[in-house]
């Protein structure tokens, strides 16, 4: 779903990891969610990103995770230039299978990078995500890096709007970001892993987020989640927990989405959030099973599948597939940022 620039260029030892405020206007609650233009780019704010997450079975019985994310970032210069337009753009693709884990990184500004709302295109160089009609379903994305490539097709998911009609608070100082999925996409193509090609089929979810930040200067980063049920009617989960200055969680919100994609929030109040079980990694611990309490249901377990999914990029981050079990019985995807 989410992921910032990058580290403090000047950090303090205490805040060591801590992600880059960007800056930008805030996003105002009273503008709700207007489409089409709001699959396209929203200069005014500081970040944004256009971001899916796969968990795919090949007709070999084989299982796939994918990643395919396009940022945009305010970063103006302190002085004009003719070839500067104060946006960075820069693009993430990751695959993996079994215990492997590949990431790749592109960074670019406006004409190598370009995004539309009407038909929805949003492309760096060779890796893109298009709408393949006029309407912004059905999608098609691609990317290919060395041995490993994805060409899918993403179609048939309701809308959700996370938050108040789309307008999801961050923190208690009021941080907040515009922020939409579509949780359901029937995905269908093929994964290249290693020069090897898979016919591939599951599930995709798209977050479609902007901000000015979504953080304060005292807070290290997330854990994110999306969760689908593999259960009849499909069901979805989204879970976000925003991280202080001790690593403690200090401000969670959640989403529960119906099969039509009419969601429930879950209350910040309603939702515990306990880390059970660690991996460490270049000498980081990051988080791998975690137990979650929500309102009317039993614990939900929460536990990563691919151990080291690590996006060793200009920003380290965690980013892989998990399985959901007990009061929700699915996969997803999770996030971890500023460990």
């Amino acid at each position: 779903m989410l992921l910032f620039l990058g580290c403090d260029p000047a950090p303090s030892s205490k805040n060591s990891h801590a992600l880059q405020i960007v800056s930008g206007e805030p996003v105002e609650k009273k503008r709700g969610v207007v489409f089409p233009q709001d699959h396209g780019p929203h200069l005014e704010q500081g970040i944004e990103w256009w971001y899916i997450t796969a968990n795919l079975t090949a007709d070999t019985g084989e299982t796939f995770g994918a990643q395919w994310t396009l940022f945009r970032t305010r970063a103006p210069l302190p002085f004009e230039s003719t070839w500067w337009d104060n946006q960075l753009y820069f693009a993430h693709f990751a695959l993996q299978h079994e215990q492997f884990h590949v990431a790749f990184e592109r960074f670019a500004r406006a004409g190598q990078a370009s995004i539309s709302a009407t038909p929805f295109s949003a492309q760096l160089d060779d890796w893109s995500l298009k709408s393949t009609e006029q309407s912004f379903l059905p999608l098609q994305m691609q990317a290919k890096q060395d041995d490993y490539a994805i060409d899918v097709s993403l179609n048939n998911s309701p809308l959700t709007l996370h938050g108040e009609n789309g307008y999801s608070q961050k923190t208690d100082s009021g941080h907040a970001s515009y922020y939409f999925s579509y949780p359901f996409l029937e995905t269908r193509g093929t994964i290249t892993f290693n020069g090897k090609d898979y016919k591939v089929s599951g599930n995709a979810w798209y977050d479609r987020e902007w901000s000015a930040s979504l953080l304060d200067k005292n807070q290290l980063g997330w854990d994110w989640f999306s969760l689908v049920s593999e259960e009849h009617p499909k069901q979805g989960l989204m879970l976000f927990c925003i991280r202080d200055a001790q690593q403690n969680y200090e401000y969670c919100s959640g989403t529960r989405i119906a099969e039509s994609g009419e969601v429930t929030q879950i209350p910040r109040e309603d939702i515990s959030l306990q880390v059970l079980e660690h991996i460490t990694i270049d000498g980081t611990q990051y988080p791998s099973v975690w137990k979650i309490e929500l309102p009317d249901s039993a614990p939900v377990l929460i536990e990563t599948i691919t151990k080291d999914s690590l996006n060793k990029l200009s920003t380290k981050y965690w980013e892989g597939r998990v399985r959901a079990t007990h009061g929700f019985n699915g996969k997803g995807y999770a996030e971890l940022a500023g460990y």
